[in-house]
């Protein structure tokens, strides 16, 4: 059985940046990832955000905590980082959390670029009470994902196992053992689970508390848009609005809209989901399979998010559809209160080691550096 100083379980951006810091380090590590390839669910299927704070008004930890990490993310990794493109910022006049002068006091308390423009400057007049500059980027995944694997297979250390499919996993006293449904088995004194989604099904196989979740089901939608909109990202806020903004550097724009880019939910803490019984055995509430693999993955909601967002825009702005994605978001319960969004990072044993991490904010991947680096007490 071959022995790792670290396996961390999930290929998106927190297991390889985890095992690319930790190689680095000259420890061995080994990455298990579900999928045949990584970065093919939530952190390519996404906004593409690289947050500065201005999506949690009601959350100031949150919107702290993106901003504090706003530029180092676009220093480290502004190859992948699109800037080049005025993202907007605008409260509708109706049905809003937010107006006008509580966002902008609310960017001057977490001093954060806010430069108010005319609102029909780019939505119809009467629909937004205020519309502002702000400095907020976009990653493109693939981009990242070719990085990481490319410093990744520079260390001969770190091997990343895809198609992995785990049978169990046992705490033997001294390290956890993984096995798998071939039969094959490795052991660490240090396990990550990194799998976002699937956090609860890797804790589940181990009897450990399971996080209190809303599952999502959610569709981000690609959009070809006109010259007009090509340089600009739409986003109204603070309630059941939408957003459309370049999608990294992939020349297309994402369409999402609060009431319906969630086209599932379920507060089970493994959930279940009607489309799974018809997915043939596919995906359950044990093993998530890929949505948009699926043969039950849902229609898309374009005529909503469409006509929502054409509700507010100018007509002179335009956007049409060109393919959809699917991808399961696991949501702190806690969250539904403010609208946080904080990283969790839980030890759940030492010696030998077990951590999990749940964050939906890309630039927050620099939390797991200390747990990495130092262990866990």
């Amino acid at each position: 059985m071959q022995e790792y100083d670290k396996i961390i379980i999930g290929g998106g951006l927190y297991g390889l940046y985890s095992a690319h810091l930790c190689g680095t380090k000259g420890e061995n590590v080994l990455v298990l990832e579900y999928d045949e390839a990584p970065f093919k669910r939530a952190t390519f299927i996404n906004q593409a955000r690289v947050h500065n704070g201005y999506h949690y008004p009601r959350s100031y930890s949150t919107a702290i905590k993106s901003a504090h990490y706003f530029k180092r993310f676009n220093d480290d990794y502004g190859f992948s980082v699109l800037t080049k493109f005025d993202q907007v910022y605008a409260t509708s006049s109706e049905f809003s959390w937010s107006d006008a002068k509580q966002f902008q006091k609310f960017c001057a308390a977490a001093e954060i670029k806010c430069e108010e423009v005319a609102p029909t400057k780019y939505f119809k007049e009467g629909y937004c009470d205020g519309a502002f500059l702000t400095e907020e980027y976009t990653y493109d995944a693939q981009i990242l994902k070719k990085y990481f694997l490319e410093k990744i297979s520079e260390l001969p250390n770190v091997e990343i196992q895809y198609g992995a499919r785990i049978q169990s996993i046992q705490n033997n006293g001294k390290e956890y053992e993984i096995k798998f449904s071939d039969g094959n088995k490795v052991k660490s004194s240090f396990v990550l689970n990194a799998t976002y989604a699937s956090v609860n099904q890797i804790q589940n196989m181990l009897g450990f508390e399971h996080f209190k979740i809303k599952y999502e089901l959610c569709e981000i939608i690609l959009c070809n848009v006109n010259d007009k909109l090509k340089d600009t990202g739409l986003t109204v806020m603070d309630g059941p609005f939408f957003s459309i903004m370049p999608f990294g550097k992939t020349g297309y724009h994402s369409l999402t809209a609060v009431t319906f880019t969630p086209h599932k939910a379920c507060k089970e803490s493994l959930p279940h989901f009607n489309c799974m019984d018809r997915s043939n055995s596919f995906c359950s509430p044990l093993q998530f399979g890929n949505c948009n693999d699926c043969p039950a993955k849902p229609e898309s909601a374009w005529p909503y998010m469409s006509n929502l967002a054409r509700k507010y825009m100018r007509d002179d702005l335009e956007f049409e559809f060109d393919h959809t994605l699917f991808s399961m978001k696991p949501i702190l319960l806690a969250s539904e209160i403010d609208d946080s969004r904080p990283t969790v990072i839980k030890t759940f044993s030492t010696k030998p080691t077990f951590v999990s991490v749940l964050s939906g904010k890309i630039n927050t991947v620099y939390d797991l550096n200390e747990i990495l680096t130092n262990g866990a007490e």
